[in-house]
C-alpha cells in the first residue's frame, strides 16, 4: 500500500511536472557541481601551523599547509596593506583586465606592471581549509615579494593618488625587510645556527632593521593642517584620499620650513632634488633629525595649527591668517633680508 503524499512531497512533484527536459537538466548540473565542490573541498590542503608575521605596525597572519605551501591570509594581507576590499573595486576592474586578478591587484594602475612580475594570476591565491575546516583564500608567501614590486613600479611610474602611494611606502619596507632577513636566514641554515637560536629571533632581528624605514615615513604633518588650509582658503574639502592642489606644496614651503629656521628649506631641497618629471624621491621632513629637527618641526606644526583655529574661529580667510603669521612667526628670508636693509 503506498503512503499518503505530504504536502511538500505533492508540490515537489507537482513542480517536476512543469519542468522542461532543459531546466531538469540544468538543476541535475547544479547538483552534481555542489557535490564536486564538496569533494574538491575535502582535498584541499589544510593548516597545520599558525602564526603571525610582524613587521612594523604590520601584522600578517601566516600558515604553513599540510603540503608545505607557506601562505597569508588574502583578506588580512590586504588589510595590513591598507587596502579595503569594497564593490567599487570589482566593478571598476580595467576592461582588458583578467577576472583572475585578485582583489589586491584590481587597481588600474597596477595593470602595465602586473605580467612583468607576476605571469601567471592563478597561482598567486591558493584555497586551503583553516584548523577548523573551512575553506580560505590564502597568497603564497613567495609571491609577497613580487606583488610589493608591482606596486614599487607603479609608484616609480608616478601614477598612483595619494591613498595607493601610502600602500606603495609599506610594499617598500616589505621589500628591504625581506632583504635583510633573508641573507640572515640562509646563513643560519648553512651554519646549522637555526636549530638553536631563539624562536623569535628573525623576528626581533626584522623589527630592529625597519625602525629607520618606519621612522623614514612616520605621518609629520597632520591631516588637520591641510585641512584648515583648505577650509581658510574657502576650498571643499576632498580629504587626505585625493591629491592636493599644487599651490598647497607652496604654502607648505612657505608657512613652514621658510620660518623654521634660516636657510632650511634650501638645504633640504639639495638633499632631496627632483628628477625629470619634477617629482622628489623623499619628503623634505625626511632629512630632519631626529633629536633636533623632529621636534622643532613638531612645535612649529603645533603653533600653525594654534593660528589656523583662532582665524577659523573668528570668521577670518586666508590673507588675514598669513598676516597673523607674518607677524609672529615671519619668513626667515625676509625677515633677514629686511635686517640687513636696516643695517646699510
Amino acid at each position: 500500500m503506498d503512503e499518503e503524499k505530504t504536502g511538500k512531497a505533492k508540490g515537489g512533484i507537482a513542480r517536476a511536472a512543469k519542468l522542461t527536459q532543459e531546466e531538469r537538466t540544468d538543476i541535475a548540473k547544479k547538483a552534481a557541481n555542489k557535490r564536486w565542490s564538496k569533494e574538491d573541498n575535502q582535498k584541499l590542503p589544510q593548516a597545520i601551523y599558525l602564526g603571525e608575521l610582524i613587521i612594523g605596525d604590520m601584522k600578517f597572519p601566516c600558515s604553513v599547509l599540510s603540503d608545505s605551501t607557506r601562505i597569508l591570509t588574502q583578506s588580512d594581507f590586504m588589510a595590513g596593506m591598507g587596502m579595503y576590499y569594497s564593490g567599487w573595486v570589482a566593478k571598476n576592474r580595467p576592461i582588458d583586465q583578467s577576472a583572475d586578478t585578485p582583489h589586491f591587484l584590481a587597481f588600474k594602475s597596477l595593470n602595465p606592471f602586473i605580467d612583468k612580475h607576476l605571469g601567471d594570476l592563478q597561482s598567486i591565491v591558493v584555497k586551503y581549509k583553516t584548523p577548523k575546516g573551512t575553506v580560505a583564500h590564502g597568497i603564497k608567501a613567495e609571491i609577497i615579494p613580487k606583488i610589493c614590486e608591482v606596486w614599487l613600479d607603479a609608484d616609480e611610474s608616478g601614477s598612483l593618488g595619494v591613498r595607493q602611494k601610502q600602500i606603495a611606502h609599506r610594499a617598500k619596507i616589505i621589500i628591504r625587510a625581506l632583504a635583510h632577513i633573508g641573507i640572515v636566514a640562509l646563513v643560519d641554515e648553512a651554519t646549522g645556527y637555526q636549530e638553536i637560536r631563539p624562536k623569535d629571533a628573525l623576528q626581533a632581528y626584522l623589527e630592529k632593521i625597519i625602525r629607520k624605514e618606519l621612522a623614514a615615513w612616520a605621518k609629520k604633518f597632520p591631516d588637520e593642517f591641510y585641512e584648515n588650509i583648505y577650509k581658510l582658503k574657502g576650498w571643499p574639502w576632498p580629504g587626505m584620499q585625493k591629491n592636493r592642489f599644487s599651490v598647497v606644496a607652496h604654502y607648505t614651503r612657505d608657512l613652514v620650513y621658510e620660518r623654521i629656521a634660516p636657510r632650511l628649506l634650501q638645504e633640504l631641497e639639495g638633499k632631496t632634488p627632483k628628477d625629470e618629471k619634477g617629482n622628489r624621491k623623499h619628503k623634505l621632513h625626511q632629512w630632519l633629525t631626529e633629536d633636533v629637527g623632529d621636534p622643532m618641526l613638531a612645535q612649529h606644526l603645533h603653533s600653525l595649527i594654534m593660528f589656523q583655529r583662532l582665524a577659523l574661529s573668528n570668521g577670518y580667510g586666508w590673507n588675514r591668517f598669513i598676516g597673523m603669521v607674518d607677524r609672529v612667526m615671519p619668513n626667515c628670508v625676509i625677515a633677514l633680508e629686511k635686517n640687513l636693509f636696516l643695517y646699510t
